[in-house]
């Protein structure tokens, strides 16, 4: 098999903050997939870089007290610490804000206004008169024009999920000042996206994209697409648009770039690469990005699409993960479960972090919960009471008893090759980034290697014979058992692997290497090579957490350009007069069927009987409700539940919603709200 020449590249971290725990699941993910490319052979370059531009880097610089340089430069420091700490293995990290990424702006847009795919139009914004700036929707809060629920931002409501212009917003203000915005109008470009709709609608179903994620962007083309913005008005951190002052490239039209950039820079240290190779038009090298699933618009819409226009290639593949949780519920500041990476990495090995991730993670973007309990459950049961114990077990007799050496021979070696065998297997499920089936049957090879030494019992027979060769035997064919699981497990516990590299003897561990056995070989001295999880250091990570609680939260975030999800409880809305609840009519409704919705993320489709109605006619809603997190279809069947009857009727893709139903909660925690048992299906609740 020939070497494959892959380019890897990870979601550029906004250089607004430190890593947390959220952040570090793609990099690991990525990081696990590039070592294993790396042990099979394959030329694996991996990169990455801070994303540094933006308005949220500009005010944090200046509420710092620094330039927008300065402020970036430290971010980047910590960030790279945090990456080292948590052994994501880059080639190079670079940032947004340098030369090879400026050079490369300016030749995309260059090349997309030559080909007739830039438009510019005047368009009016709401304006910060006390900061002289354009407010984008994200720094401009107000009450919202639907459900009049205060403080939601200006683009959508988080109560009612309306979409809507920031100028729509009731009572608006900047969130960078407090001030009333004012319209004004400013000249913007455009970069044409609807021209590649044929184009995208083919690239994201040609097998690049997870299937789920090319449903979900169907949404998108199906929709029409819009011409995106991408310029943004001075005063604004990042490069200025070649021929128009005061006018800047918006942060996501050079951030994805920089993953060019961070090459090009790479390229010139080394002589091995070549630029043209990875991102010429006709390479056949591959090229693939991990990201979260929060930005594929950016990088399945908007990138492939310049990357057309401006004659370079387009991703081999993309991978996408899910959102992390901590115990069920979104990462949070009060409970002590928004952990920063540093955090962490003072009170807990981060190859415990790695190893959950990697037992969990598949290549489909679900979301991932790090349940703590779980957590040190798992690492104490798998890494140190099935894999590490195997070593613990067997090391000493031959270190005490045959002076380090193993046997010329295996005393099972129909095992060793039953455990061989799974090489390709366990392979083939890294390549396809299926990390937590890889991972079960690693366990499963663990739990047959320490039933062998369990069912041999090497320390009863060495008190009778410290030096018997069946002695020799069963514990170098448990150390050779060991080896192939170090080997499997390599890309995601490199740290341990180069323990265990030493205590054996040998070189680098390759995945090849699974193929052969240490025979008549000179082992070290046995050391131990990973302790289990404390739980009280777990707590002691949860309360140093909110102890940071103040700090942290004072931190900035850029709320226009890129920004988390809300961490914290919605707050209670402002008061109404009973006259407006009394619009509100409430039925109980029974469940009659609940079906999947194909396509669909979040929603289940719900057909819900109300009765009968004053002529005797049966009345019969459909809703499509976003519960699918928390809830299967066969286990909503004859449930009673509460309708918003008199809701107005919602045109969605998959069909017509007649209503809304409630809930409480959100993720795996939605519940249902269900009637006192009894209750008929039409009642109207008063």
């Amino acid at each position: 098999m020939s070497r494959r020449n892959i380019l890897v590249t990870n979601a550029l971290p906004y250089a607004n903050g430190p890593i947390h725990l959220g952040h570090l699941l793609g990099y690991i993910q990525a990081d696990i997939w590039v070592r294993f490319q790396r042990m099979q052979g394959n030329n694996c370059t991996y990169v990455c870089a801070d994303d540094a531009h933006g308005t949220g880097i500009m005010l944090s610089a200046e509420k710092a007290g620094v330039s927008p340089e300065e402020f970036i430069d430290a971010v980047n420091q910590e960030h790279q610490r945090d990456f080292a700490d948590f052994l994501v293995d880059f080639d190079i990290y670079h940032s947004t804000h340098s030369d090879e990424n400026k050079t490369f702006s300016s030749l995309i847009y260059e090349r997309c206004k030559a080909s007739g795919h830039i438009s510019q139009r005047s368009i009016t914004q709401l304006y910060d008169p006390e900061k002289d700036l354009f407010l984008s929707d994200r720094f401009i809060k107000g009450q919202c024009p639907k459900c009049k629920t205060e403080d939601q931002y200006g683009d959508n409501c988080e109560v009612c999920s309306s979409t809507y212009n920031a100028t729509d917003l009731i009572n608006p203000r900047s969130t960078i000042s407090g001030a009333t915005p004012v319209e004004k109008e400013s000249t913007h470009f455009f970069f044409k996206l609807p021209a590649f709709a044929d184009f995208l609608n083919e690239w994201t179903r040609s097998g690049t994209l997870p299937t789920q994620v090319a449903n979900k962007l169907a949404e998108w083309l199906d929709s029409g697409l819009q011409e995106w913005d991408i310029s943004r008005d001075a005063p604004y951190f990042g490069f200025e648009i070649p021929g128009e002052p005061g006018k800047y490239f918006y942060v996501w039209l050079d951030a994805p770039i920089g993953y060019m950039a961070s090459f090009q820079k790479l390229c010139e240290s080394r002589d091995d690469l070549n630029f043209e190779d990875y991102w010429g038009v006709e390479s056949n090298n591959e090229l693939w990005h991990f990201i979260g699933k929060d930005i594929i618009n950016f990088h399945a819409l908007f990138w492939p699409a310049m990357l057309k226009t401006s004659n370079f290639r387009t991703p081999t593949g993309i991978s996408v993960n899910g959102f992390l949780t901590v115990n069920g519920q979104k990462m949070s500041k009060s409970r002590g479960t928004f952990i920063m990476a540093e955090t962490y990495k003072q009170h807990l090995n981060p190859e415990y972090l790695r190893y959950y991730f990697a037992g969990k993670l598949g290549s489909n973007p679900d979301d991932l919960d790090l349940n703590l309990e779980d957590f040190v459950q798992r690492v104490n049961s798998d890494v140190v009471g099935k894999v590490v114990n195997i070593a613990s077990r067997c090391a000493g007799f031959i270190n005490k008893g045959f002076e380090g050496k193993l046997s010329a021979e295996v005393s099972e070696p129909d095992l060793i090759a039953d455990c061989q065998q799974t090489t390709t297997e366990i392979a083939e499920l890294y390549e396809q980034r299926e990390f937590s089936k890889a991972i079960r049957l690693i366990m499963s090879l663990a739990d047959k290697a320490n039933q062998y030494i369990a069912d041999k019992t090497p320390w009863v027979l060495a008190k009778e014979n410290p030096q018997a060769l069946e002695v020799q035997n069963i514990c170098s064919t448990g150390l050779n058992l060991f080896r192939l699981l170090i080997i499997y497990l390599k890309p995601v516990l490199p740290n341990l692997a180069n323990q265990v590299e030493e205590f054996l003897n040998v070189s680098a561990l390759q995945w090849q290497d699974a193929e052969s056995l240490l025979l008549d070989h000179q082992i070290n001295k046995f050391k131990p090579l990973m302790t289990r999880v404390e739980s009280t250091k777990v707590d002691a990570m949860v309360e140093a957490s909110k102890e940071n609680l103040n700090t942290q939260e004072n931190s900035s975030v850029d709320a226009s350009d890129k920004v988390d999800s809300p961490l914290s409880n919605d707050p209670i809305s402002d008061e109404i007069e009973f006259p407006d609840f009394a619009k509100v009519d409430l039925r109980i409704a029974k469940i009659v069927e609940a079906n999947y919705v194909e396509g669909a993320d979040k929603l289940l489709k719900i057909t819900l009987d109300l009765g009968l109605n004053a002529a005797g006619e049966q009345q019969i809603r459909t809703v499509f409700s976003g519960i699918k997190s928390a809830y299967k279809p066969e286990q909503l069947n004859g449930m009673y539940t509460v309708l918003v009857a008199n809701l107005k009727s919602r045109k969605m893709k998959f069909g017509v919603s007649e209503g809304m139903i409630l809930a409480a909660g959100e993720g795996d925690d939605i519940y249902l709200l269900e009637p006192h048992k009894g209750a008929q299906a039409g009642l109207r609740i008063t």
